[in-house]
Protein backbone atom coordinates (compact mmCIF):
# COMPACT_ATOMS: atom_id res chain seq x y z
CA UNK A 1 0.00 0.00 0.00
CA UNK A 2 1.46 3.59 -0.87
CA UNK A 3 1.58 5.78 1.57
CA UNK A 4 0.77 9.55 0.83
CA UNK A 5 1.58 12.97 3.02
CA UNK A 6 -1.45 15.58 1.80
CA UNK A 7 0.03 18.93 2.82
CA UNK A 8 -2.79 21.32 2.70
CA UNK A 9 -4.24 24.00 5.12
CA UNK A 10 -7.18 24.32 4.27
CA UNK A 11 -9.22 21.24 6.44
CA UNK A 12 -12.15 21.07 3.39
CA UNK A 13 -10.13 20.22 0.69
CA UNK A 14 -7.75 17.96 3.23
CA UNK A 15 -10.38 16.26 3.94
CA UNK A 16 -11.97 15.65 0.44
CA UNK A 17 -8.68 14.82 -0.75
CA UNK A 18 -7.87 12.28 1.91
CA UNK A 19 -11.16 10.44 1.88
CA UNK A 20 -10.68 9.97 -1.85
CA UNK A 21 -6.87 8.59 -1.39
CA UNK A 22 -8.06 6.42 1.24
CA UNK A 23 -11.01 5.18 -0.52
CA UNK A 24 -8.79 3.76 -3.29
CA UNK A 25 -6.37 2.22 -1.06
CA UNK A 26 -3.81 4.81 -0.17
CA UNK A 27 -2.60 5.38 3.44
CA UNK A 28 -2.21 8.88 4.13
CA UNK A 29 -0.91 11.26 6.25
CA UNK A 30 -1.72 15.19 6.98
CA UNK A 31 0.07 18.40 7.77
CA UNK A 32 -1.94 21.74 7.91
CA UNK A 33 1.44 23.87 8.07
CA UNK A 34 4.54 24.06 6.13
CA UNK A 35 6.68 23.01 9.12
CA UNK A 36 4.60 20.60 9.75
CA UNK A 37 4.64 19.36 6.02
CA UNK A 38 8.53 19.83 6.34
CA UNK A 39 9.01 17.65 9.05
CA UNK A 40 7.00 14.97 7.91
CA UNK A 41 8.65 14.52 4.50
CA UNK A 42 12.04 14.93 5.43
CA UNK A 43 11.44 11.32 7.62
CA UNK A 44 11.29 10.00 4.15
CA UNK A 45 8.53 7.67 4.69
CA UNK A 46 6.43 8.45 2.07
CA UNK A 47 5.85 7.13 -1.51
CA UNK A 48 4.14 10.62 -2.93
CA UNK A 49 3.35 14.07 -1.22
CA UNK A 50 0.80 16.27 -2.87
CA UNK A 51 1.78 20.04 -1.47
CA UNK A 52 -0.97 23.13 -1.52
CA UNK A 53 1.47 26.16 -2.63
CA UNK A 54 -0.07 28.93 -0.58
CA UNK A 55 0.48 27.54 2.89
CA UNK A 56 0.01 30.21 5.90
CA UNK A 57 4.13 30.11 6.65
CA UNK A 58 5.85 29.72 4.02
CA UNK A 59 5.60 29.05 0.03
CA UNK A 60 5.09 25.08 -0.54
CA UNK A 61 7.56 25.50 -3.16
CA UNK A 62 10.45 25.76 -0.36
CA UNK A 63 9.35 22.13 0.93
CA UNK A 64 10.14 20.78 -2.68
CA UNK A 65 13.19 22.83 -3.31
CA UNK A 66 14.58 21.70 -0.10
CA UNK A 67 13.71 17.82 -0.62
CA UNK A 68 15.19 18.11 -4.25
CA UNK A 69 18.27 20.11 -2.42
CA UNK A 70 18.98 16.98 0.08
CA UNK A 71 18.54 14.44 -2.64
CA UNK A 72 15.03 13.27 -1.97
CA UNK A 73 13.34 12.21 -5.49
CA UNK A 74 10.04 11.13 -3.62
CA UNK A 75 7.09 12.25 -6.14
CA UNK A 76 5.70 15.40 -5.43
CA UNK A 77 2.68 16.61 -7.07
CA UNK A 78 1.63 20.47 -6.29
CA UNK A 79 -1.66 21.46 -6.06
CA UNK A 80 -2.51 24.95 -6.29
CA UNK A 81 -5.01 27.68 -6.98
CA UNK A 82 -2.05 29.64 -8.86
CA UNK A 83 -3.15 28.72 -12.27
CA UNK A 84 -0.98 31.06 -14.71
CA UNK A 85 1.44 29.74 -17.14
CA UNK A 86 4.32 31.07 -15.62
CA UNK A 87 3.23 30.12 -11.98
CA UNK A 88 2.94 26.28 -13.39
CA UNK A 89 6.19 26.16 -15.03
CA UNK A 90 7.47 27.74 -11.37
CA UNK A 91 6.29 24.88 -10.14
CA UNK A 92 7.81 22.05 -11.93
CA UNK A 93 11.22 24.03 -12.46
CA UNK A 94 11.18 23.86 -8.56
CA UNK A 95 11.29 20.30 -8.57
CA UNK A 96 7.19 19.46 -8.77
CA UNK A 97 6.77 16.58 -10.48
CA UNK A 98 3.21 17.41 -11.68
CA UNK A 99 1.07 20.05 -11.37
CA UNK A 100 -2.91 20.54 -10.83
CA UNK A 101 -4.97 23.56 -10.56
CA UNK A 102 -7.83 23.95 -8.06
CA UNK A 103 -10.09 23.30 -8.27
CA UNK A 104 -9.83 19.77 -9.93
CA UNK A 105 -11.76 16.75 -10.26
CA UNK A 106 -10.97 13.51 -7.52
CA UNK A 107 -10.68 11.20 -10.63
CA UNK A 108 -8.25 13.33 -12.13
CA UNK A 109 -6.00 13.60 -9.19
CA UNK A 110 -5.76 9.85 -8.76
CA UNK A 111 -4.62 9.49 -12.11
CA UNK A 112 -2.16 11.88 -11.85
CA UNK A 113 -0.47 10.06 -8.56
CA UNK A 114 -1.11 6.63 -10.19
CA UNK A 115 1.11 7.80 -13.01
CA UNK A 116 3.42 8.96 -10.61
CA UNK A 117 3.86 6.45 -8.41
CA UNK A 118 4.18 3.98 -11.65
CA UNK A 119 7.19 6.12 -12.98
CA UNK A 120 8.64 5.35 -9.40
CA UNK A 121 8.27 2.01 -9.60
CA UNK A 122 10.10 1.78 -12.92
CA UNK A 123 12.98 2.97 -10.92
CA UNK A 124 13.36 6.01 -12.90
CA UNK A 125 13.62 4.33 -16.08
CA UNK A 126 12.76 6.23 -19.35
CA UNK A 127 10.25 4.68 -21.68
CA UNK A 128 11.54 4.68 -25.25
CA UNK A 129 8.83 2.77 -26.98
CA UNK A 130 4.90 2.84 -26.26
CA UNK A 131 3.10 -0.63 -27.35
CA UNK A 132 -0.57 -1.31 -27.48
CA UNK A 133 -1.67 -4.27 -29.38
CA UNK A 134 0.01 -3.64 -32.92
CA UNK A 135 0.83 0.00 -32.31
CA UNK A 136 4.06 1.16 -31.70
CA UNK A 137 5.13 4.60 -30.46
CA UNK A 138 8.54 4.68 -30.93
CA UNK A 139 9.35 8.27 -28.92
CA UNK A 140 13.27 8.41 -29.71
CA UNK A 141 12.96 7.99 -33.46
CA UNK A 142 9.27 10.11 -32.80
CA UNK A 143 7.40 7.80 -35.58
CA UNK A 144 4.38 5.53 -35.15
CA UNK A 145 3.83 1.93 -36.85
CA UNK A 146 0.91 -0.68 -37.04
CA UNK A 147 2.07 -3.57 -38.41
CA UNK A 148 4.81 -2.43 -39.83
CA UNK A 149 3.68 0.34 -41.94
CA UNK A 150 3.48 3.87 -40.51
CA UNK A 151 1.81 5.92 -39.60
CA UNK A 152 2.06 9.61 -40.96
CA UNK A 153 0.98 12.01 -37.92
CA UNK A 154 1.56 15.65 -37.37
CA UNK A 155 3.41 16.56 -33.75
CA UNK A 156 0.50 17.53 -31.99
CA UNK A 157 -0.92 14.30 -33.04
CA UNK A 158 1.77 12.30 -31.68
CA UNK A 159 1.51 14.14 -28.61
CA UNK A 160 -1.82 13.32 -27.75
CA UNK A 161 -1.93 9.79 -28.79
CA UNK A 162 1.37 9.64 -27.03
CA UNK A 163 -0.57 10.88 -23.64
CA UNK A 164 -3.33 8.34 -24.08
CA UNK A 165 -1.24 5.13 -24.51
CA UNK A 166 0.61 6.42 -21.59
CA UNK A 167 -3.20 6.50 -19.94
CA UNK A 168 -4.27 3.67 -21.46
CA UNK A 169 -7.33 2.24 -19.95
CA UNK A 170 -8.66 5.44 -18.43
CA UNK A 171 -11.22 8.01 -19.22
CA UNK A 172 -9.33 11.16 -20.12
CA UNK A 173 -11.11 14.28 -19.97
CA UNK A 174 -10.66 16.94 -22.89
CA UNK A 175 -9.16 19.37 -19.59
CA UNK A 176 -6.42 16.33 -18.81
CA UNK A 177 -5.39 16.25 -22.53
CA UNK A 178 -5.22 19.86 -23.40
CA UNK A 179 -2.95 20.74 -20.18
CA UNK A 180 -0.81 17.80 -20.98
CA UNK A 181 -0.51 18.70 -24.46
CA UNK A 182 -0.84 21.81 -25.06
CA UNK A 183 1.01 23.18 -21.79
CA UNK A 184 -1.71 25.69 -20.84
CA UNK A 185 -5.16 25.89 -19.42
CA UNK A 186 -8.51 24.97 -20.90
CA UNK A 187 -10.86 26.98 -22.71
CA UNK A 188 -14.44 25.22 -22.55
CA UNK A 189 -15.18 27.03 -26.13
CA UNK A 190 -12.37 25.30 -27.87
CA UNK A 191 -12.55 22.38 -30.41
CA UNK A 192 -9.19 21.55 -30.78
CA UNK A 193 -9.40 18.68 -28.62
CA UNK A 194 -12.31 17.29 -30.73
CA UNK A 195 -10.43 18.39 -33.82
CA UNK A 196 -6.96 16.72 -32.92
CA UNK A 197 -8.74 13.25 -31.28
CA UNK A 198 -11.06 13.35 -34.81
CA UNK A 199 -7.65 13.60 -37.32
CA UNK A 200 -5.78 10.84 -34.96
CA UNK A 201 -8.69 8.63 -35.23
CA UNK A 202 -8.68 8.31 -38.84
CA UNK A 203 -5.14 7.49 -38.83
CA UNK A 204 -4.83 5.22 -36.01
CA UNK A 205 -8.65 3.30 -35.87
CA UNK A 206 -7.78 0.16 -38.91
CA UNK A 207 -11.06 -0.54 -40.66
CA UNK A 208 -12.54 -3.59 -39.33
CA UNK A 209 -10.55 -3.69 -36.25
CA UNK A 210 -11.79 -2.29 -32.55
CA UNK A 211 -12.00 1.12 -32.48
CA UNK A 212 -8.48 2.06 -29.96
CA UNK A 213 -9.99 5.73 -29.56
CA UNK A 214 -13.49 5.78 -27.76
CA UNK A 215 -15.61 8.67 -26.88
CA UNK A 216 -17.09 8.46 -23.19
CA UNK A 217 -20.52 10.71 -23.57
CA UNK A 218 -20.15 13.38 -20.99
CA UNK A 219 -16.67 12.53 -20.20
CA UNK A 220 -13.75 12.57 -22.64
CA UNK A 221 -12.27 9.52 -24.70
CA UNK A 222 -10.86 6.34 -23.94
CA UNK A 223 -7.57 4.50 -25.13
CA UNK A 224 -7.47 0.96 -25.71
Amino acid sequence: MAKILTIEDDELISGDIVRTLKTRGFAVDVARTGRDGMAKVMTGDYDLVTLDRMLPDLDGLTIVTTMRGVGMETPVLVMSAMTEVDQRIQGLRAGGDDYLTKPFSPDEMIVRIEVLLRRRQRGGTAETMLRNGALELDLVKRKVMYRERRLELQPTEFRVLEFMMRHAGQVLTRTMIFEAVWGCRFDPGTNLIDVHVGRLRKKVDQPGERPLIRTIRGSGYLFG
